[in-house]
């Protein structure tokens, strides 16, 4: 058992020392809180525009056992393979949680993020760890090892390190522990132990029911459709029923500061009965090549990229088209049609947009410059005009650029509110831009692939 505090750039990491029961994990996690807040130290910063987002700190859960021998993960590796396949079947435990740097090079990507040959090879050795299958601690090791990593090949950036399990190499290591590092400091305690709590009860699940259904091959879908809010909710909601069936009462409801904290709400606007919402959405960050300045190297990361959600409401003369550009009501932005598919409430509809949100000297498709302002209208397709619309600033409408974060609550949700205005549309008759969506991303409208500058 051990308590450490070390200074971390940005941050002051806290590791606490394990935890018996659930009694015990809660009286150290609101200790722990509420000591940090004597202390002056915050569980969450605003970004430059205004968003709550997380310290950048992680909130890595770790699980084991009392002693090497009585680890669940070595006692029964079914267990091991149950935690990732249900994972991997279920995007939103991958990122609801997580913090604002996700994808194949972060520092914990899921398994079909980084290599895409990882759940081929994930299956072969899952044919090893089945149910009443004794395995020896080195061999779950070395079936996990090299498949658990990161697109370098580093064992510690995975979702799923298993550093301290039971390492042939390092026998210090051998501790029997699983670390889940897809989790980002949330800013109450309350949220922490819930987090907790969602992973004791499917590990608690699978001890009894080990999940075998087969791994999915999500390819692009992965990051069209589960980086929304939408689906990533709807795909919660599947996991909670599931534990709700097998004697484990969650209420989606207990998740909803989750999902406010993750995607804020920018804001909306209601005309003729239809509502227009936008929503924060997530959007990966992709390390750049290595780069040689000021005689060191150097790899950056492209944050220059944003994704908004689009959510349609009311548009209950919708018939039931094939596509986002079937129906009586669309949403253009900036002129282009915006894909939007049916949600399983009459009238509802969701879709995404892609957008350079600013400029640096390192990034993706350098001569793209940012789309900026974004102009959404709600077009009535019957009549070819704007019914209304709003406008969506990624800085200040008065021209002002934020050098210095916000103070304080008041100053960050000012900074959030100027930069929506709910009014400006497209006067006059319309015509359409329907972009040539990439059938790999058919719920995004990438506005790098029909604006080049």
């Amino acid at each position: 058992m051990g308590f450490q505090i070390t200074p971390d750039p940005g941050v002051i990491e806290v590791n606490i020392h394990p935890a018996k029961n659930w009694s015990e994990l809660t009286a150290i996690t609101t200790t722990l809180y509420e000591e940090a807040r004597l202390c002056r130290l915050g569980t969450e910063k605003y970004a430059l525009d205004g968003r709550r987002i997380s310290t950048g700190g992680g909130a890595h859960i770790t699980i084991g056992g009392k002693s090497v021998q009585d680890s669940p993960l070595l006692r029964r590796p079914d267990l091991l393979r149950s935690l990732i396949s249900y994972w991997q079947n279920h995007p939103s435990l991958s990122y609801l949680f997580a913090g604002l740097f996700i994808g194949p090079t972060s520092q914990s990507p899921r398994v079909d993020e980084a290599r895409h040959e990882g759940l081929y090879e994930l299956e072969i050795a899952f044919q090893q760890l089945e149910k009443g299958r004794e395995v020896p601690p080195g061999l779950v090791d070395r079936l996990l090892r090299n498949l658990l990593i990161d697109v370098t090949g580093n064992t510690h950036r995975s979702a799923f390190c298993i550093d301290k399990l039971y390492p042939l190499e390092n026998y210090r290591n051998q501790l029997g522990l699983l670390e889940f590092r897809a989790f980002a400091m949330p800013p109450h305690a309350q949220m922490g132990l819930l987090q907790m709590l969602l992973i004791r009860s499917l590990v608690a699940w699978f001890w009894e029911h080990p999940y075998t259904k087969p791994l999915i091959r999500w390819g692009t879908t992965l990051h069209d459709r589960f980086l929304l809010p939408y689906f990533i909710e709807e795909d919660l909601g599947t996991v909670l029923r599931d534990l709700n069936a097998a004697g484990y009462p969650f209420n989606l409801a207990w998740f909803k500061p989750f999902v406010d904290f993750r995607f804020p709400n920018y804001g909306e606007i209601t005309r003729d009965g239809v509502t227009l919402e936008l929503r924060n959405a997530i959007e990966p960050w992709h390390v750049l090549g290595e780069e040689t300045a000021n005689g060191g190297n150097a790899r950056y990361v492209d944050s220059s990229m944003e994704r908004l959600q689009v959510m349609l409401r009311g548009a209950m003369g919708n018939s039931p088209g094939l596509d986002g550009f079937s129906h009586r009501y669309i949403v253009t932005c900036n002129g282009y049609a915006v894909p939007l598919k049916s949600t399983l409430k009459p009238g509802e509809y969701v879709g995404g947009v892609r957008f350079r949100a600013r400029q640096y000297a390192s990034l993706l498709h350098p001569s793209i410059n940012p789309h900026t302002p974004l102009l959404f209208d709600i077009v009535d397709t019957w009549a070819m005009r704007s019914i209304g619309g709003c406008t969506y600033y990624i800085n200040p409408p008065n021209g002002v650029v934020y050098t210095t974060f916000p103070i304080n609550e008041r100053e960050a949700e000012s900074r959030m509110l100027e930069r929506f205005a709910p009014m400006g549309h497209t006067p006059g008759t319309l015509e359409i831009s329907t972009p040539n969506l990439s059938p790999e991303y058919p719920l995004t409208l990438d506005l790098r692939r029909v604006q080049t500058s």
